[in-house]
């Protein structure tokens, strides 16, 4: 224990004496050292330590005189899997449920706020060209660009090129399935070859990584068409980057929430037929909710990161934001797996499937009761007990679930943050966090530079912790097809996302202001086909994904 005590002081004596200028670690250091990190040693017990100390701050020096390419992930990795665990088998045969025929309106905009099922329907019956269609998203996205601060860049060249690909290729009858032709956006954490990967930070506003994502790859292959990069928060925190606040299109005083902020604002706005985000911690379904979306965040490893800026490896996860669940599974059903040659040790390949049934019989489903509590006060209180109730008119029968118990929630942002600060070593040394627009105590500048006194040990113990909650949450959600939380409550969201489960926020209502609300579906892991069946059919039953904002109709 003592030996792994010596490494957690060297790291935060280094640190200290580093920025500091100081040469020689002293007992004083030491003594300073010891008050963050909460141990104490004697006076000879520090001084035993000292050449150990300067030992290993040899070697770190040692170490960064050899850049690591942003490619490079540690030798451990994140397994999600619980002990004995056994993956679902579904039904393989798909029933996407697409529309025969579909009217093309007259109007842009209406056109624009179509779900991709409509549109692939068009685009096939050749009632509308992919070019067409690509001109009326860029033209939108031109128009509300300023308005929104949700587009970092109109990668308008490429999509031209592409959408006129798709459209010889669909007259020569070439089908590349649904996604053929489509336009679509992407979270600027991904790099696509020529145009900037910016980070949403200030330090990467000119960064150009010539190298095609795994997500962009697959898309690209189903011949979809990229319009856009749109915004994230500066490293994937909160919607503010280096251009300003994405706004939130049902509230322009209102930010969109969540990294993903411009993934969730340009589908809600009608600026994109669908977008790529990213969730560590919220960051798809949070946007979504406030936005009014439809925001899948897939199991751990479903979708590749290859080409994406990494937060945390064992947490990042890749996903759609779209209009519909129907969509949100027919995105998922592409982009998920894993191709040989892919980078991203963790993406793995399973079975999907897609066939909802006309109703909730059948289905085995959980609600954590508490979390509905009457006595909840908050804007989608009254929502979720109306959609709890027209669950129930559709067949579903809901049994009392709980959170698990005797887990320490406030531990696990040591995971997050050890991660990330790894990642953005170099970043923080060589003080470029300066350059980022935020810099309060909230702020990703911050959570980078406190990461460098998080010890290795408290890491470990922090995902040992983990492993426990995995299995108790595993041992809570296996016996249901899903199970539904009020959405963005942050203890079923930090869960989840630590224990790698794939979840669905779905528009549910609006508040007395007239935004939306949602509610939240989970689902067991490598299983999303149950969560996004039972979307569907609430979805057929509703009409709230089919509401836009007045402002964007124009």
């Amino acid at each position: 224990m003592r030996k792994l005590s010596w490494f957690i002081l060297t790291v935060l004596v280094f640190a200290c004496a580093k920025e500091a200028g100081i040469g020689k670690i002293k007992r004083r250091d030491v003594r300073s050292a010891q008050r963050l990190i909460g141990i104490s040693f004697s006076k000879s017990e520090i001084d035993t330590m000292l050449n150990y100390l300067s030992s290993n701050r040899q070697g770190y020096d040692s170490m960064r005189k050899f850049p690591l390419p942003t490619s490079a992930t540690p030798a451990l990795y994140f397994d999600p899997r619980p002990s004995r665990f056994e993956r679902k088998n579904r039904q393989s045969a798909s029933d996407w449920r697409l529309p025969s025929e579909v009217m093309l309106p007259e109007n842009d905009s209406e056109i624009a706020f179509l779900p991709v099922a409509e549109l692939s329907t068009l685009i096939k019956s050749r009632k509308i060209s992919s070019t067409r269609l690509t001109q009326i998203y860029l033209s939108r996205l031109k128009k509300y660009k300023d308005t929104l601060q949700a587009v970092v860049t109109i990668t308008e060249q490429l999509a031209l090129e592409k959408a006129k690909q798709a459209d010889e290729e669909i007259a020569k009858g070439i089908d590349r399935g649904v996604l053929h032709g489509i336009p679509y956006g992407i979270k600027d954490l991904f790099s696509v070859p020529g145009y900037p990967t910016t980070w949403g930070a200030e330090p990467y506003r000119n960064q150009i990584i010539n190298e095609k994502a795994a997500v962009v790859k697959r898309l690209e292959d189903a011949g979809a068409v990229l319009v856009a990069k749109l915004t994230t928060g500066a490293l994937a925190r909160g919607d503010v980057w280096f251009g300003g606040r994405t706004k939130n299109p049902w509230d322009l005083k209102q930010g969109a929430s969540g990294s993903s902020a411009g993934s969730a604002s340009a589908v809600a706005a009608g600026l994109v037929a669908f977008a790529i985000g990213t969730e560590t911690l919220g960051s798809i379904l949070s946007p979504s909710s406030r936005c009014g979306a439809t925001g899948l965040r897939p199991s751990f490893g479903a979708v590749s990161r290859e080409g994406a800026m990494t937060l945390s490896w064992s947490m990042d996860k890749v996903g759609p934001i779209a209009r519909s669940a129907q969509d949100c599974a027919l995105i998922f059903s592409i982009i998920k797996g894993k191709n040989p040659s892919d980078k991203d040790r963790s993406a793995i390949a399973y079975p999907f499937s897609f066939h909802p049934p006309s109703n909730f019989q059948g289905y085995k489903i959980g609600y954590f009761k508490k979390l509905f509590s009457k006595k909840d006060t908050s804007r989608a209180a009254k929502n979720d007990s109306l959609t709890l109730q027209k669950l129930k008119e559709l067949g579903a029968v809901l049994e009392e679930i709980k959170m698990p118990d005797s887990i320490p929630y406030d531990a696990f942002d040591i995971i997050l943050r050890s991660e990330a600060g790894a990642f953005f070593d170099e970043l923080v040394r060589s003080h470029q966090d300066r350059l980022l627009s935020e810099q309060t105590e909230e702020s990703r500048a911050n959570s980078l530079r406190q990461s460098r006194f998080i010890s290795a040990v408290e890491y470990l113990q922090a995902n040992r912790h983990r492993s426990v909650l995995i299995e108790k949450f595993n041992a809570i959600i296996q016996h249901y097809d899903f199970v539904i939380a009020p959405s963005n409550n942050q203890n079923v969201s930090l869960t989840t996302n630590l224990t790698g489960h794939p979840a669905i926020s779905l528009p549910n209502g609006f508040d007395a202001k007239g935004r939306p609300t949602a509610i939240m579906f989970i689902g067991n892991l490598y299983d999303e086909a149950p969560l996004l069946e039972a979307s569907f059919i609430y979805q057929q039953a509703t009409e709230f994904e089919d509401k836009h904002p007045t402002l964007f109709k124009k």
